[in-house]
């Protein structure tokens, strides 16, 4: 295992689709009171249902600090390898390694986390402890990998077809929290670097309300090569209206890496706003950390789904949108016909400000 410091594409190593097949998947055991609440018993059962799912076709990587380590053993029973690696909460898509590859090995690539904006407008004041996750994975299992420095990304900020095209939102790589010494083309260029790719299409907006400042994956993502889902409502009361429509525009004038238009299927958000109710308002939030509200709507979107092995798993809220969860799950049904369409009830993740996608990082096979 080494710290390397040379360039992945120079390398000749590249960021496979998240549909490829898989060697595992990352998550990290929730208990943040900001987060998951006084009680975080319901995020954690949720989290268990999506490892036992995982774990039936590969395997699952659960980190923990020390203080938790025998709760995890306990509930997650035999489904997990579990390392003690200590975070500051639980978001593994953004503050795990993104892994690359040259077919006949992996790398992890270390960027820079500052919870989602730093200083500016980050919604932790300390974030150390996720800063190192993904070192500390590298190290632990084994693997070597690249680091960014001072680079600030977070995977749920990066969405790839694996085939030289990579999605990103403007609203979030060019937001002042993150690299704002750099130019659009700066950033651009450092991820052509990074991931191996040779276009980034840069979408106006993500979902409305998103904290991460609107992280790609909330948003849209390739389903297979040309293919991609994106988040929609024919609703044009509602604020995610605009947004969604200058994403479809958009994307309607791009082609891929290759050349090949882009073709989009519309993923419906759900039909009722999921917001905080009374019931939910049981945090204990450290100074400096981001606060909930009552009424506060959540970013809820079925585009936050996630590809394991033969499987994709996708967020169900319930409730009045019994209906929209039934149809998600059937448009991904119709597009991922290789695969067993698998819902999870997610809401407790949602109430952690985020879904399936957003707990979860796959590791790929060479």
């Amino acid at each position: 295992m080494a710290k390397l410091y040379s360039s992945p594409s120079a390398d000749g190593f590249y960021m496979p689709a998240e549909y490829e097949k898989h060697h595992g998947t990352i998550l990290i055991w929730p208990v943040r009171p900001g987060s998951w609440g006084n009680d975080p018993s319901n995020a954690q059962e949720a989290f268990c249902k999506i490892i036992t799912e995982l774990s039936k076709n590969e395997t699952v990587y659960l980190l923990t600090d020390k203080d938790h380590l025998e709760e995890a053993k306990r509930k997650v029973k035999n489904n997990a390898v579990i390392l003690e690696i200590p975070s500051n909460d639980s978001w593994a898509r953004d503050v795990a390694p993104t892994f690359v590859t040259n077919k006949q090995t992996i790398r992890g690539i270390n960027w820079k986390f500052n919870a989602w904006g730093g200083e500016f407008d980050g919604l932790y004041s300390h974030w150390e402890l996720d800063d190192k996750v993904a070192s500390l994975f590298c190290e632990n299992t084994g693997k070597d990998y690249y680091d960014f420095g001072n680079f600030v990304l977070e995977g749920g900020s990066i969405h790839t077809d694996g085939e030289g095209t990579l999605l990103v939102t403007k609203s979030c790589l060019l937001s002042k929290g993150r690299n704002p010494e750099l130019t659009m083309s700066e950033i651009e260029s450092t991820l052509k670097d990074a991931l191996n790719v040779s276009k980034v299409l840069w979408l106006p907006y993500g979902i409305y309300n998103d904290e991460t400042n609107e992280h790609v994956d909330n948003v849209c993502c390739f389903t297979s090569a040309c293919n991609v889902v994106l988040a929609w409502t024919d609703n044009q009361n509602d604020p995610q209206y605009k947004m969604s429509l200058a994403d479809y525009e958009y994307l309607q004038n791009q082609t891929d890496a290759k050349g090949r238009k882009i073709i989009i299927h519309k993923l419906p958000i759900p039909d009722v706003p999921v917001c905080i109710s009374d019931e939910d308002m049981d945090y204990t939030f450290e100074e400096g950390e981001d606060t909930r509200q009552v009424g506060e709507r959540l970013a809820a979107s079925y585009v936050n789904f996630y590809f394991g092995n033969n499987i994709v798993l996708v967020p169900q809220f319930g409730g009045e949108n019994k209906a929209s969860d039934k149809r998600a799950i059937d448009i991904l049904t119709d597009l991922c016909k290789d695969r067993k369409v698998i819902g999870i009830d997610s809401t407790a993740i949602l109430l952690g400000g985020g879904n399936i996608h957003c707990i979860t990082q796959q590791i790929p096979f060479c």
